[in-house]
């Protein structure tokens, strides 16, 4: 993962740990106090909130600590002028229509802002390539061409 899902991932664990988990705690001590649990929908929402944030936690600190923990920019050191992961590239296809796409873990993907997966059909097509190269992906209409336009390591916010 790059450096800016790791800090993303950090917050939300550190949220989760010290502002949401004890304020459920907190409810669910309240609603204990009030008598009767098996029909207390405060206590029982509130021990399953409880459940739900400790598995989130749980997940996230298995992510945090399986994660190689790549920075963009310094990446640029070890590729060249090759696309790796963390790496910015614009492809072109064969209509002359200019994309611009990241290379980010799979926690990362957002389409909207052009990053995709290292492990996604187009991110496999585009690791190793240099600028000029044309890639081959396939996709469920038959494969598509795609050529290496620019090759840059920038910072991801």
């Amino acid at each position: 993962m790059t450096t800016a899902c790791a800090a993303r991932i950090k917050a939300e664990i550190k949220d989760l740990l010290y502002v949401q988990r004890p304020e459920m705690v907190k409810t669910v001590a309240w609603a204990a106090s009030n008598g009767d649990r098996s029909e207390n929908a405060d206590y029982i929402y509130g021990k399953k909130r409880l459940r739900e944030i400790d598995r989130r936690i749980r997940h996230l600190s298995k992510r945090m600590d399986a994660a190689i923990i790549i920075d963009p920019v310094s990446q640029k050191a070890v590729a060249g002028e090759r696309v790796l992961f963390g790496c910015t590239v614009t492809i072109e296809n064969e209509d002359a229509e200019q994309k611009v796409l990241s290379i980010v873990g799979v926690d990362e993907i957002d389409s909207v802002r052009g990053r995709i997966s290292w492990v996604s059909p187009m991110g496999r097509a585009l690791l190793g390539s240099s600028e000029g190269d044309v890639v081959t992906v396939k996709t469920p209409n038959g494969n598509r061409e795609y050529e290496v336009v620019e090759v840059a390591y920038q910072p991801l916010d």
